[in-house]
């Protein structure tokens, strides 16, 4: 990774901290994310937040249609429009 790439990664991971709170994935969301990954066929990644936020029974702000099979799963759906 070059020095400019690294810089914008560190600004992101600092803006990432600052302005989220970073929880980890506890035995319940573990357990959630694979049942929701193999019911849905959805990636990993995307099972994890989306079984994360409905334990949290947190609101998901994505654009990504993945999250639109997955029912109980509160969506906010983000448009750059």
């Amino acid at each position: 990774m070059d020095r400019e790439g690294r810089e914008v990664a560190n600004m992101r991971s600092e803006t990432i901290r600052r302005d989220f709170k970073i929880i980890d994935v506890s035995y319940e969301i573990a357990v959630k994310s694979a049942e929701l990954r193999s019911k849905h066929k959805i990636p990993m990644a995307d099972s994890v937040i989306a079984a994360t936020a409905q334990i949290r029974q947190s609101p998901l702000v994505s654009d990504d249609p993945h999250f639109k099979e997955i029912k109980d799963l509160k969506t906010r759906w983000y448009t750059t429009t």
